[in-house]
């Protein structure tokens, strides 16, 4: 939690510096990276990796280099390309899905144009009746078995894509036991009202889908080398035993093609409807007249172990060498990235070119470390494997993460709002109006970070303080999911220079809020962390799982449940972190030492909610106050191990196990929180 005065600090510290100066060149950066489709493991994403490396020597930092890993990655079979069909009573196909998507104009002839496909897919062609699921949630699954009472036991299920990770769908449908899944986009959550098809807006046109990896990792990094580097020495996983792969074919497709596949059967709830204009009946199979037909998937996607690189880049501290500031993002893109990754991409590129640049000689306090990861959208790959590599010495020496993908999503000096009609309007003061903070705050609402970027391994594996920044929708008037030409071919250079960001003002904000966060993290003499906000969520964490066990309060009585130790964890977590911050009003900052212990105490905290042995079921995930949901990736849950041992308890096939596990997940959150408490108090 960044102090909440330190935003001004940020405005004053890129003042000083003359950091990031009325033009940037984020817009050139992005042209340059996204002229050519660069997926992890192609050549082009190696020419683009020696490109930001010879231009960072080139802007003049201390050290670049390329670090190598050999990672399981997945491509479809450009001699059999997958596809869905519908097939007769005796085996013929009478409609068949598209192979690639329709390639916008000024594309037409460049190579290497990967088509939609589901990353890490199993093989195969299973072929039966078709049921509809809605968004593949967990709760969808439910209603469907519980209240519907259709079985997908050996069925193909359809899912639209949105709400959750498309991981979550592919287990969920697995555990459900379907022999296959499809996804698709629905325009009820990929289209903006009012806003026209690319190339003509920025909404995705039918023929368009979403490529993605459906990998459920669970943090493990490379599927064959869990928990270790995957260098040439490392022992390696067989294919069948690789980590979070699926076993069952996966494939997207666009609505042109998904209103097709309209069934029979059940009337779906009102909820489960789409923009299509279709009846969205849930099946199993179609209807009377074409009750003979059934679905196939037709998949050949390989995978192979394949060569990524990082790159990574430094600034050495002129103080504290040995203390790291990491800012990273990564460059692979399914195929140009014009949004995802290289608004973010670019906001590092100009990080270090106007650090080294402009700042003429001046060093940091603490060490500054840039990174362009590789095979992010392979599961955070080359993020991950690079945490693995340096394991011990990021817990030893780093002091936070800053996270670098997409740095816009929809439509600080004195940093300028880049927004219309704002003009002399800070951007503090117009996220102060936008994001409706209440009275008795002067900082925006601090979200779960989740996962589904590269922050993943540093925060929720290792415990390094992590943070991330980036304009995106309005979510209380946008409905649409992310944004909606997200993995398609349509994210190139010309939508984000036509409707998202045409004066390139937003990607200059990011970019002066990232880069002040690295800067402040970076020269601050004491950082600037406060540990009084830390107490605070703590607080409002554990009443809010406290209230969720609550909803069976009989249960809890029965078998004697009681959140009464870590509330106790808590105050004792707040009474420390009170008095820590007034030893810090008292400190003598002239004692370099002193500094350091306290600057030590700040910076180990976050280690400290760290569990060696992990969440249930999730190793790798080990911090005990936040990890991903278990049925969404994306989103950020908090006391993880608690709200998953309560999750559904009132159907659970054993209560007295269910809540003994409730009770041994009560007690790992208060230990961890009163040893965390015990981190700050003075050295004995």
């Amino acid at each position: 939690h960044l102090q909440n005065n330190n935003f001004a600090c940020i405005m004053l510290l890129i003042c000083k510096t003359q950091l990031f100066l009325a033009y940037t060149q984020s817009n050139i950066n992005i042209l340059k990276f996204t002229h050519l489709p660069h997926l992890a493991g192609t050549e082009q994403n190696l020419k683009y990796a020696e490109q930001i490396k010879n231009e960072w020597q080139e802007f003049g930092l201390d050290s670049v280099e390329m670090v190598p890993y050999d990672v399981l990655l997945s491509y479809p079979n450009k001699s059999q390309p997958n596809y869905i069909s519908i097939v007769d009573h005796i085996g013929n196909e009478v409609f068949k899905t598209s192979l690639a998507e329709p390639v916008p104009q000024g594309y037409e002839d460049i190579p290497n144009i990967v088509p939609p496909y589901s990353a890490f897919s199993a093989k195969g062609q299973p072929e039966g009746d078709l049921v509809y699921v809605n968004y593949g949630r967990t709760e969808d699954f439910f209603q469907l078995e519980r209240q519907m009472g259709i079985n997908v036991t050996g069925k193909i299920v359809i899912v639209r894509y949105g709400k959750i990770f498309r991981g979550n769908k592919v287990k969920n449908a697995i555990l459900a036991g379907a022999k296959g899944i499809i996804m698709f986009s629905d325009p009820a959550d990929y289209w903006a009202a009012e806003v026209q098809p690319y190339p003509d807006g920025w909404n995705l046109p039918g023929g368009g889908a979403q490529r993605g990896n459906v990998l459920n990792l669970n943090g493990a990094g490379d599927p064959l080398t869990p928990g270790y580097p995957a260098k040439e020495y490392t022992h390696r996983f067989s294919l069948e035993d690789g980590v979070g792969l699926p076993k069952i074919p996966v494939h997207p497709i666009g609505f042109h093609d998904a209103i097709h596949l309209n069934m029979g059967g059940e009337i779906p709830p009102n909820n489960w409807k789409g923009a299509l204009n279709v009846s969205y009946m849930i099946g199993p199979g179609f209807t009377d007249d074409f009750k003979s037909q059934k679905v196939r998937m037709n998949i050949y996607t390989n995978n192979q172990v394949t060569r990524i690189y990082n790159v990574i880049g430094r600034i050495r501290g002129a103080l504290e060498p040995d203390r790291y500031v990491i800012l990273g993002g990564h460059r692979d893109a399914w195929v140009f990235g014009g949004i995802d990754p290289m608004s973010g991409a670019a906001v590092v590129h100009e990080t270090v070119r106007s650090c080294v640049c402009v700042c003429l000689g001046w060093k940091p306090r603490r060490t500054i470390i840039f990174a362009s990861w590789d095979a992010e959208e392979f599961g955070l790959l080359g993020s991950t494997e690079w945490a693995e590599d340096n394991a011990k010495l990021l817990q030893e020496r780093a002091v936070a993460y800053i996270n670098a993908d997409s740095a816009i999503e929809g439509e600080c000096v004195y940093i300028a709002s880049p927004e219309e009609g704002e003009d002399g309007v800070s951007l503090y003061d117009s996220w102060h109006k936008r994001d409706n903070w209440t009275n008795d705050r002067d900082a925006p609402r601090i979200s779960k970070l989740g996962s589904g970027s590269d922050f993943e391994a540093y925060f929720i594996r290792l415990g390094i303080a992590a943070g991330r920044a980036r304009y995106t929708k309005n979510k209380k008037t946008e409905r649409y999911s992310s944004y909606p030409v997200y993995h398609s071919v349509y994210e190139t250079f010309e939508i984000v220079e036509k409707f998202y960001d045409p004066s390139f003002r937003r990607l200059r904000a990011v970019a002066q809020v990232r880069g002040g966060l690295i800067f402040l993290l970076a020269d601050s003499q004491l950082l600037p962390l406060d540990v009084n906000q830390y107490a605070d969520s703590l607080r409002k964490y554990a009443q809010s799982i406290a209230q969720l066990a609550q909803k069976n309060p009989n249960e809890m009585e029965t078998y004697g449940v009681s959140f009464d130790s870590l509330f106790s964890a808590v105050e004792n977590f707040t009474v420390a972190a009170t008095d820590f911050h007034e030893r810090l009003e008292i400190l003598n900052t002239a004692d370099p030492l002193q500094v350091r212990i306290m600057n030590d105490q700040l910076m180990y905290l976050e280690r400290a909610f760290i569990d060696p042995l992990g969440l249930p079921g999730r190793p790798f995930y080990r911090h005990v106050i936040f990890a991903p949901s278990s049925h969404n990736k994306y989103a950020g849950e908090s006391f993880p191990g608690i709200y998953d041992a309560l999750f559904d308890i009132e159907n659970s096939a054993d209560p007295e196990k269910a809540w003994e596990e409730v009770k041994r997940q009560i007690s790992i959150a208060a230990f961890t929180v009163n040893a965390a408490a015990m981190t700050l108090t003075p050295p004995a």
